[in-house]
């Protein structure tokens, strides 16, 4: 009996290599799903990619900007006393301002603003590819550039050369002439920091593939990705806008600790 408790109580044992076996198959299934993910994200990009030039989304663009757009923009784009000509913009220009829904505009002032999307995914490309049909322009961009896996230090690089100046060098955004300025990058899309950088919508310049390549355009939006994931190691950010937020801050509150300080030091004296 003794000996036959002791053949079950061994047969129940965990061998020793099944907690390794199972950290082995979570980092399978885990790296399986991660796969899947981004294979599933890039194929609905070239599926938008390949829909944009299809007579189905020209059509069925042409009547969604009837019926949305042509009122500021004319019944064949070519522009109105309350809205600019489309013609020539390209598929990129309308995917940017309409997917980001600074178009149609809520109201008229110095620069479209971000808000809530008026139209989906779907129509977005389809408006696209009717304003593309009027005239060549900046297409969408292909997913190969989107994958946020370029040279982090070239394109922190070519970020400050170019952009720093208007975006701040943490890509928190700041203030331009006039009211208007220029939006902080973090938490755009990659899609729509290359259609900003090939269309040059509002402020900003066009900076097309010879100003800089569609790689290096890779580079750029793989070192905006980076600066948005990584931790703040040097403490809180205080908005990351510079100098200016961080003096106000040892003045307000560096200041005020030294003055309740010695408050408190000339009370336990008296």
């Amino acid at each position: 009996m003794a000996r036959a408790k002791n053949t079950v109580a061994k047969s129940g044992r965990r061998h020793p290599l099944a907690t390794a076996a199972l950290v082995l198959v979570g980092l399978l299934v885990t790296g399986a799903a991660y796969v899947g993910f981004t294979q599933s994200s890039a194929t609905a990009e070239d599926d938008w990619y390949s829909y944009v030039q299809t007579e189905e989304a020209r059509l069925a663009g042409e009547k969604l900007f009837g019926a949305n757009c042509a009122t500021c923009h004319g019944a064949n784009a070519q522009g109105t006393p309350d809205g600019p000509s489309l013609i020539g913009v390209g598929a990129a220009s309308v995917n940017f301002q309409v997917g980001t829904g600074r178009m149609p505009l809520a109201f008229s002032g110095p620069q479209g603003m971000v808000k809530p999307k008026q139209f989906d995914e779907k129509q977005t490309i389809e408006l696209a590819a009717f304003v593309a049909s009027l005239a060549p322009g900046p297409g969408l961009p292909d997913s190969r550039y989107l994958q946020g896996d370029g040279d982090v230090a070239a394109g922190g690089t070519l970020f400050r050369i170019n952009c720093a100046m208007c975006h701040n060098v943490a890509a928190a955004g700041g203030a331009l002439t006039e009211g208007k300025f220029a939006p902080s990058l973090m938490g755009v899309g990659a899609t729509h920091v290359y259609e900003a950088m090939v269309t040059g919508p509002q402020n900003m310049p066009v900076f097309n593939d010879a100003n800089i390549t569609p790689q290096q355009k890779a580079d750029i939006i793989s070192y905006l990705k980076y600066i948005e994931d990584k931790p703040a190691v040097g403490g809180l950010t205080l908005g990351s806008i510079g100098p200016v937020a961080e003096g106000l801050f040892i003045w307000v509150i560096g200041l005020g600790m030294i003055v309740a300080l010695t408050v408190w030091v000339t009370a336990k004296s008296n």
